[in-house]
């Protein structure tokens, strides 16, 4: 190689060796990933989302300092390369913080949901039990003794008035045995509706709580992506 030309080729190195360390941080933080901490409370998760919100803005405003320094060095691309690397590692820990909060207060939404409707079914269920236990109203007792008969009276008209009035009983009586009967029937029926509520309720909880434990997964699997590259960006970084 030419005297004047080694300068160029030895940045030009310089140049070629940087890329490959940037493209192969990606890989070499892999085993370094430390799982997003699970949230425990809807308190915790608002604090989490509301500090993920601040650290977002951080993240930007440093980014925007990196890249007006990057413009005033002699390799731009390679230092704009690296900021945007270290923005995108911080943006995907931050999401996968957000995400896991996120998830947390819709779990305990949904739980909270079910167990007020669990409670509802049961308290239905003990009003309609005490209420079979309560005794039927009595039948009213028709007085039977006899009565003088007016003046001018006739006897025909006294039995006939009587047999009335036993009939009306005896047909009232029909009607209450009917109404008991008929609260009977309602009151099993709802027995039977509350005990399938309760069964829903119970089996759309275990959905809920399957998918909550699948995502979870998921998202620690994210969590640990993000910070194996965010390890290889600050690693990286110090290198140089």
């Amino acid at each position: 190689m030419r005297p004047s030309l080694k300068p160029l080729g030895d940045m030009i190195a310089v140049a070629a060796l940087a890329a490959l360390a940037a493209l192969a941080a990606p890989v070499q933080a892999e085993s370094n990933v430390q799982p997003v901490p699970p949230t425990r409370s809807v308190e915790q998760a608002n604090a989490t989302l509301a500090k993920v919100a601040k650290d977002r803005a951080v993240v930007h405003e440093e980014f925007a300092a990196s890249e007006s320094v990057c413009y005033t060095k002699f390799f731009v691309n390679h230092c704009l390369d690296q900021a945007k690397e270290k923005r995108r590692v911080a943006l995907s820990r931050l999401r996968a913080t957000e995400v896991e909060a996120e998830h947390f207060k819709r779990a305990d939404s949904v739980e909270k949901r079910d167990a007020d409707l669990a409670e509802r079914a049961r308290k239905d269920a003990e009003e309609e039990k005490y209420r079979a236990t309560l005794p039927p109203k009595e039948a009213k007792v028709v007085d039977e003794t006899p009565r003088p008969a007016p003046k001018g009276g006739k006897i025909v008209d006294r039995e006939a008035e009587h047999a009335a009035k036993v009939q009306r009983q005896e047909a009232q009586d029909a009607a209450d045995a009917g109404k008991r009967a008929a609260a009977v029937a309602a009151f099993e029926r709802k027995q039977v509706d509350a005990q399938q509520r309760q069964e829903k309720v119970a089996k759309k909880k275990a959905e809920s709580d399957a998918k909550r434990a699948a995502h979870e997964e998921s998202e620690k699997k994210k969590a640990a992506a993000a910070e194996a590259a965010a390890a290889a960006a600050a690693s990286a970084a110090k290198k140089q």
